[in-house]
């Protein structure tokens, strides 16, 4: 009896000590809070593009001969006026030797009505012979004269089918692949070409824009029309399928007439010098395009939590209570997202532990360290 008596009387003084004893209230998270501040950012949009030469011809026969010889190698860099290909050319000498025989024929017959037309006009005149004989050599002389001009269009056709067996190059530049082999049979209808040609001192660049980023386009530049507004568009950068930067800047100096309805985006031209040839017709590259965001609201991307698809900030308000902010994003800058709405500049937010907060929940404001302070900057060159 006196174990359970003493042992009673402990628990009621433990009992009554709980009961004196104060609540320990929990302490608000101290965390750093800094205000949103502006700035000028720099972004960059990247367009899938293809590369083509300023000229792109295919090289094929105009006229049907064998292939004789090929004067160049695959690949080769040639001049313009240099020849490539060799096609026999003995059918087109025995066309022209025999165009030039029927001209000296129909000279020949030009005489011939002359001396007549000579003969009769003083017999005419002396009224020996009647006017009717004179006009008919008159009309003789005529058709010689006609048959000597279509002997000569003979001539210069055959001359014009003769040079056609030696085939120059158009424009200077690049040779692709050789399709034909000497020996072979060709011409003008052949559905093969016997290679292409590439004039790539300089290339073109083309890019599609989709219709948003072709309205921010518009909007972004100043001018009254398309061709005033790329004139303010700053130098395009070519990133090659290597993901290295092509080292010559380019400029966008074409947008096609119309979008595409299959696609909905419209097609604009970049062209880039290409001195040293180191860009080819059928290479690949990305177009980036520098994007200035003026007086743009800047975040911290480590202020912010993401919630079903949307982007959230706390941002501070009185008696240090918190409120979740849903924030609309233009792009992202380094360390840096771009808001256009959400949030204005002097406004508070927390910018550690965001993690961890829920909605009017109170905390300790602190100042940001200077690894956390949000940065401010006039010109980054961050990819979008």
């Amino acid at each position: 009896m006196k174990v359970f008596s003493l042992l009673a009387g402990t628990l009621m003084l433990a009992g009554c000590a709980e009961q004196q004893a104060p609540q320990q209230a929990v302490a608000p998270p101290a965390l750093p809070v800094a205000p949103v501040r502006t700035g000028t950012e720099t972004t960059y949009q990247d367009y899938p593009a293809s590369i083509e030469g300023v000229v792109n011809v295919e090289i094929r026969p105009q006229v049907t001969g064998v292939l004789e010889r090929i004067l160049v190698e695959e690949g080769a860099a040639v001049r313009k006026g240099q020849p490539l290909f060799k096609i026999n050319d003995a059918p087109y000498r025995e066309q022209l030797n025999n165009a030039l025989a029927a001209q000296q024929a129909a000279a020949g017959a030009v005489i011939s009505a002359q001396v007549e037309v000579d003969r009769y006009a003083p017999l005419v005149q002396n009224k020996v012979v009647s006017e009717v004989q004179l006009k008919t050599a008159q009309a003789a002389l005529t058709v010689a004269r006609a048959n000597l001009q279509r002997a000569k269009a003979a001539v210069s056709s055959a001359r014009i089918n003769l040079g056609y067996t030696t085939i120059t190059a158009p424009v200077s530049g690049y040779l692709g692949r050789l399709q034909t082999k000497p020996g072979s049979l060709v011409g003008p209808t052949d559905a093969q070409a016997l290679t292409q040609l590439s004039d790539v001192h300089e290339v073109h660049t083309y890019f599609a824009l989709g219709e948003d980023d072709f309205s921010a386009f518009r909007t972004q530049y100043a001018g009254r029309t398309l061709q005033e507004k790329l004139q303010q568009l700053p130098p395009a950068t070519l990133v090659l399928s290597d993901q290295s930067t092509y080292p010559t800047r380019g400029k966008v100096d074409v947008v096609a007439g119309q979008f595409d309805r299959t696609t909905g985006a419209i097609t604009l031209r970049a062209t880039f010098a290409n001195a040293d040839g180191l860009l080819r017709s059928g290479n690949t590259g990305t177009i980036r395009l520098p994007l200035t965001h003026p007086n743009v609201l800047l975040v911290p991307a480590a202020a912010t939590v993401e919630l079903q698809d949307k982007v959230f900030v706390y941002a501070l308000g009185d008696s240090n209570r918190v409120s979740r902010r849903a924030l609309t994003i233009e792009g992202k800058s380094g360390a840096n997202y771009l808001v256009r709405a959400g949030v204005k500049a002097g406004d508070r937010i927390v910018l550690q532990g965001v993690d961890h907060l829920q909605e009017g929940q109170i905390i300790q404001p602190t100042q940001p360290s200077v690894a956390a302070a949000p940065s401010q900057s006039t010109a980054s060159s961050a990819q979008n």
